[in-house]
């Protein structure tokens, strides 16, 4: 079960729902060179190239967590900040998660390493009719804790990212994404490249509006014993 705050036309609410789907749209940039610039990135520790722009790629609901902390087994994951769409009875719903991805695992399949992690996403929610039209404004961002040291991970604006509307009219099943599915909306490269982080902090930020969205979880690593 996951509870979000909504602000929506001035007004604002809570909601708790029980997600039924998860969609992650994998290279999903609207900017061809920043797409090849991402699949060169992750081709650098070993993953392989992505069989069509963008893809859709399935896990299981039960990924979807508000934690304040994320358990994962070994070193080798990382967070990826992503807007994300929550779809409700009364409509679309715009937030911002964590593609959280086992890097090792990711070599091998990356459809395998986007369902051994949990994915964390955050509790505010904006409605999506009231900023698709100025997409390209919004500003998404993280901050990742490396070796004790704060630095700034992930920033650009979504003009960088397809809109929602796009992604939804590509995916495979139809453009109606049914109440009590999420989809991750894609991302931005990591500054300084992919790497480990005891911490990772995420926000989306409306300039326009003057309003943001925030979510920051611990990272727990358990050994891998063979």
């Amino acid at each position: 079960m996951l509870t979000f705050h909504r602000s929506a036309r001035g007004r604002e609410d809570r909601i708790a729902i029980e997600p039924e789907s998860v969609v992650i749209a994998g290279w999903a940039g609207s900017d061809e060179a920043a797409i090849r610039h991402h699949i060169e990135e992750l081709a650098a520790i070993g993953v392989p190239r992505p069989s069509a722009v963008p893809v859709y790629y399935r896990v299981a609901a039960q990924t979807l967590t508000q934690a304040a902390r994320l358990v994962v087994l070994g070193p080798d994951t990382s967070g990826e900040a992503e807007p994300v769409v929550v779809s409700l009875a009364d409509g679309l719903w715009l937030g911002l998660g964590s593609d959280h991805t086992d890097r090792k695992a990711e070599t091998l399949g990356i459809a395998l390493s986007k369902q051994l992690c949990g994915k964390p996403i955050g509790t505010g929610l904006w409605r999506l009719d009231e900023v698709e039209p100025h997409w390209d404004a919004l500003v998404l961002r993280a901050y990742a804790t490396i070796d004790g040291a704060r630095v700034l991970y992930q920033e650009g604006a979504l003009a960088g990212l397809r809109r929602p509307s796009d992604l939804l009219a590509r995916r495979p099943g139809g453009p109606d994404l049914p109440p009590g599915s999420v989809m991750f909306g894609g991302t931005l490269a990591a500054i300084g490249g992919i790497r480990p982080a005891s911490r990772f902090e995420i926000e989306l930020e409306d300039p326009v509006r003057g309003m943001r969205l925030g979510h920051a979880y611990d990272v727990k690593v358990l050994p891998v014993v063979s």
